[in-house]
């Protein structure tokens, strides 16, 4: 069978596919249209405009620094699409800069006036009552005075060095004789944004008792006011803020790279310096100080974006954290899953007697994934553990479970990726201190990066070592556990637990082991084996038998999968696509794609879990795990992907799509010009299904049933 992965197969038509960086800005798109969805609690809109804020972020240190990189080499490379990187860069400009304007009007003309009304307001310094200014000017002189480090710009001091993504005040200074002089301070990064003061107990403009109030300045607007302190004997002529964003796409030779260590750490020294790739500066800043910054920076013209409003909207993420909960969304406790309910049940036990399913954050992660772990390193009869780690949360449980485990002289093997973008100097702080404790560190692949999320455990038993394994479709990261939507299988399968026993040998031993039982294993297997799949779906659907494909991921992009996926369609397999971010394929094309349907769903929880469904010809086949259809994913990243064969998850599992494939609440469909709609008006979407509303009430109802079954 000819691999779609293969060098000989042709690239889907250029005007198949979407532009990925485009695509991408359209999910970011629909992140800003949650922040202006009226239907939604106010803080948690502010939240999603925070969210939107961040996304860009990276996407400047990324995408946008890859394409500079990629026009500073001269290469000559287009994208799928036909684009070389100048036009993508200048498509990427003009889409940004009006969502800007929408996400500056959606903050100034619509959630600062709804947040004011429900008592919570950020002020100006200039608007604040006499006594919230003092409250303000000795927080100033407490806090932040003595941080602070001006360094001026003159003969003798060349325009200082400005870090990524930190915030900076430009300072226009006028000394005795009149010489102007500019000097920048730096915003402290360990102090709020937001400087909480004490609420004018007069206000008549907002709802609620006082107690609900807060309100807050901005930490610019303290230090402002507050500049003369800094320079006795000038005089303040202007001050603004202004932020810069360096290229995070540095490039790295790994095939030359003796310790993939040594070179992490290089590329973090590197990242440091990049270039910048974007520079926010504020409307209402003077054209000399504009030079001045400009020219310091050596930023080019289209890499400007002036602001109305303020800079730095990741930062409104600190509002989200005052106790308002009458202004957020209805608090909600993951369930012990219904199997791990008994405390006191052994849970390899539990897993012997049948495959375990898990779906978070609706089941909790503490209850189920740590208590895999921690019990497995407390168990005398346990051998060994080995997991992977990705992007695991500050303060993991995981990470002292392990090294107590090593500690009691249980065989203890972990793959920290160290390379794993904007975590690496966390997980290499995490590496060195497992390595201290006695565990068998791998920090990853030269060339490829593991992102699988696969645990084992070795359990001595009555009739020899038996093998447990965990393969989930999200990190193994708590926090992210009660934001993200993700699936985890519990299995003692002989040939799973056999595949993934020699997945570790793959991992930590360099085995060139490629023949696996069940897993898709990238990047060995897992590209043949979906092209195989979807082909049998294409072959069921000629010879006029039901072919259907139902997926969930977070990204589509591989144009040989995708090119697959046309094929089957004009064969007459119905597919239903769910991609929560950028999507490559052109849905509802005549001829092309007629029978695929896209869809994109946003809301509470980020949707992060992978699932595959094949209907392969009534022998339904369904798989989980850490696999998007992307390039990357497929070849360039170790992966695991396994089958959910119990037939009893299988129905969850249809469940879970079905629901998803009807949800209108807050979901987005793709049409084949590669635009995205809502079909429903804010009052049709409050009455509509609600996929997540729907699995938190599920899940009560399951940890009802089986209480009641006990």
């Amino acid at each position: 069978m000819e691999s779609a992965g293969s060098d000989n197969v042709q690239a889907v038509d250029q005007p198949r596919l979407l532009n990925r960086e485009l695509s991408w800005l359209d999910f970011n798109t629909r992140v800003l249209e949650l922040a202006g969805d009226p239907t939604k609690p106010v803080l948690e809109r502010v939240s999603f405009l925070a969210i939107f804020a961040s996304n860009l972020d990276e996407f400047f240190m990324k995408r946008v620094g890859g394409l500079q990189r990629q026009l500073a080499a001269k290469q000559a490379k287009l994208s799928p699409d036909g684009l070389t990187a100048r036009e993508q860069l200048d498509a990427i400009h003009a889409k940004i800069r009006p969502l800007l304007r929408q996400a500056n009007e959606c903050w100034f003309e619509d959630l600062h006036p709804a947040l004011k009304k429900q008592g919570v307001s950020v002020r100006r310094y200039a608007d604040l009552t006499p006594s919230q200014r003092a409250e303000a000017d000795a927080f100033f002189a407490k806090q932040v005075f003595p941080i602070l480090t001006p360094l001026a710009v003159d003969i003798g001091h060349p325009f200082p060095f400005i870090s990524n993504l930190s915030k900076s005040m430009g300072v226009m200074l006028k000394g005795p004789d009149g010489t102007p002089s500019f000097v920048r301070v730096k915003l402290p990064e360990n102090l709020p944004r937001w400087v909480p003061v004490t609420p004018n107990p007069e206000a008549s403009d907002v709802d609620g008792e006082l107690a609900l109030r807060r309100t807050f300045v901005p930490l610019e607007g303290v230090i402002g006011a507050n500049l003369e302190q800094l320079f006795h004997g000038m005089t303040v002529v202007e001050h603004h803020l202004f932020r810069v964003t360096r290229n995070a796409d540095v490039e790295m030779d790994e095939e030359d790279a003796d310790d993939l260590l040594a070179m992490v750490e290089q590329e973090l020294r590197k990242r440091r310096m990049a270039g910048v790739v974007r520079l926010e500066l504020p409307m209402a800043m003077d054209p000399a100080m504009r030079k001045m910054i400009v020219d310091g920076l050596g930023t080019a013209e289209e890499d400007i974006y002036t602001l109305p409003g303020p800079i730095d909207m990741d930062d409104l993420f600190q509002l989200i954290d005052i106790d308002r909960p009458d202004l957020k969304f209805d608090p909600w406790t993951p369930t012990t899953p219904p199997r791990f309910a008994d405390e006191d049940a052994n849970i390899f036990d539990v897993i012997s007697r049948g495959d375990v399913l898990v779906h978070h954050p609706y089941e909790d992660f503490a209850d189920s994934v740590e208590r895999f772990i921690l019990e497995a390193a407390d168990d005398p009869s346990v051998l060994a553990i080995k997991m992977t780690l990705y992007r695991t949360s500050r303060g993991s449980n995981f990470v002292p479970a392990l090294i107590r485990a090593a500690e009691q002289g249980k065989q203890v093997a972990v793959l920290v990726e160290i390379k794993a973008r904007f975590d690496e100097e966390r997980n290499v702080q995490i590496a060195q201190a497992l390595e201290k404790a006695g565990v068998h560190v791998v920090y990853g692949f030269v060339g490829l990066k593991t992102h699988t999320k696969t645990a084992m455990v070795v359990r001595e038993e009555s009739g020899g070592p038996k093998v447990y394994a965990h393969i989930g479709t999200g990190n193994y990261n708590a926090r992210t556990a009660e934001l993200y939507t993700d699936l985890g299988l519990f299995t003692a399968d002989p040939d799973i637990c056999t595949d993934i026993t020699n997945l570790f040998h793959h991992l930590t031993g360099r085995s060139l082991k490629r023949d696996y039982a069940k897993l898709l294993i990238a990047p060995v297997n897992m590209r043949d084996r979906f092209v195989e799949l979807i082909r049998f779906e294409a072959e069921q659907a000629k010879a006029g038998k039901p072919g259907r494909i139902r997926a969930k991921m977070n990204q589509l992009q591989d144009k040989g999968l995708i090119k697959e996926l046309y094929a089957a369609s004009r064969a007459g397999v119905k597919i239903d696509l769910i991609v929560r971010g950028f999507c490559c394929l052109r849905p509802g094309v005549p001829g092309l794609s007629d029978n695929i349907r896209v869809k994109s769903i946003l809301g509470r929880f980020l949707e992060h879990s992978r699932v595959y469904h094949f209907h392969h010809a009534g022998d339904q086949q369904y798989f989980i795990g850490s696999a998007d259809w992307m390039s990357r994913n497929l070849d360039w990243r170790v992966e695991a992907i396994t089958p959910v064969e119990s037939t009893l998850l299988q129905a969850r599992l249809d469940e879970l799509l079905s629901q998803q494939i009807a949800d209108e609440h807050h979901s987005w469909n793709l049409a084949a010009d590669g635009t995205w709609s809502r079909n429903s008006t804010p009052e049709q979407r409050a009455a509509a299904q609600d996929s997540q509303q729907i699995a938190m009430a599920q899940q009560l109802e399951r940890v009802k049933e089986a209480a009641l079954s006990c």
